[in-house]
Order: C-alpha cells, then structure tokens, then sequence
C-alpha cells in the first residue's frame, strides 16, 4: 500500500477510536473527582509493528484516549471548552511488561496520583485479564490562551480539597525529571558533540510502579 495510503488509514482508525471514546465518556457515568477512569480497546491490524504484537508507539497515543476519557467523566469538558483549556504533556514514560497480540482485547485504566503547584502526574495501566501488560506515567497541565492554569484551579472545579499523600516513586520521578530538564539546559547552543549520548548524561527516570 502506498505511503500516502497508509497515513491516511492509520488516522481514520485513530479518529474512529477518539469518537468513540468521546461519545461513550459524554454519555457514560460521572466519576468521583480522583476515580479510575477505564477504557476498553482490541488490538487491530494497524495496530502491530513487525513483531505482530501492538507498536510501543501506540500505547502513548491511546493514553491520550484515556486521559480523555477521565477528564470529561470527571465533569471538566464545559468547563475546558468555555474556558479555553488545553490539555498539555511535560513528560511521559512507559514501562513495557508483556506484549499485546492482535486482536486481543485490554483494558486501559487512567487515574490522577497526585499533584503540585503547576502539574498533574497521571498513571496509566494497560491491562489484559487483569494481567499487567504495561504501565506509563504522565506530567500534565492545562494552559489557556494567558498561560498555565493553576492546579488549584482545575481542584476548584472538580470539588477537591485534599490532596493525597505523593507517592515515593513520583518523587523519585520528579528528581529525574528535574535532573533531565537541568542536563538539556546547560547543553552547548551547538548540541551534543557526535556520539555523546545523553542518556549517559541525564538521571535514570524510576519505573512506575505495578500495583
């Protein structure tokens, strides 16, 4: 199939899958403010790398499908729609346990951890049975056509006035994170010399964990 053709498949398919999960979040049930936000997918044919098992890639896009889901079950869609918000990533990562064969049916579980003055962290688990397949975390924030929306005011909305305990391996991320940004800083204006890896260079960032 022709390059161009190919493209344009793999975005209907991921068009078809964000109505979908739209729609079912409109008309579903409203979560509690920090509840679990769990989506259904089926691993498709355009779905798999060489390996015929689902490209890592995908994983992240369809995390952003679960973080969908949460944010309008949670009763933040008016509210991100009159106020301009968007939903905006700093920093994900992925921890991959075992595959996903085509056609097999999984489940992707979306829930908020914790936070602080400027970010959500955001934990997301790709299950199959009940069986761990792979676990991500995200750093995220809104921001509106001023700037970044105080997590304060998104809690406001969502009626949250406690904020859990932080859980020792989002502060460990944290650290890495802040390591990783530091390294990125102080890289010369010219870039990295060849052949010098920046994973030598930056923190180990901590695998989230698998419950």
């Amino acid at each position: 199939m022709p390059e161009g053709a190919e493209r344009i498949r793999y975005g209907v398919n991921l068009l078809f899958r964000m109505l979908k999960v739209l729609l079912a979040a409109v008309l579903g049930s409203r979560l509690a403010p920090l509840g679990e936000s769990v989506v259904a997918f089926r691993v498709w044919p355009n779905d798999l790398d060489t390996n015929l098992h689902m490209n890592n890639g995908r994983y992240l896009t369809l995390m952003d499908l679960g973080r969908l889901d949460l944010m309008i079950r949670a009763g933040l869609g008016p509210v991100i729609v009159r106020r301009r918000w968007r939903p905006m990533v700093g920093t994900a990562v992925i921890r991959f346990r075992r595959g996903l064969a085509p056609f097999e049916r999984y489940d992707l579980k979306t829930r908020i951890v914790s936070w602080d003055e400027k970010w959500f962290w955001i934990e997301q688990r790709f299950e199959r049975g009940g069986e761990l397949v792979a676990v991500g975390a995200v750093k995220g924030l809104f921001r509106n056509p001023t700037g970044n929306v105080p997590t304060a005011e998104v809690l406001d909305v969502l009626g949250v006035t406690e904020a859990p305990q932080i859980p020792d391996w989002i502060l460990a991320w944290q650290r890495a994170d802040a390591g990783t940004v530091s390294s990125m800083a102080a890289e010369p204006p010219h870039g990295r010399r060849a052949g010098e890896n920046m994973l030598l260079t930056t923190p180990r960032f901590p695998d989230p964990p698998s419950r």
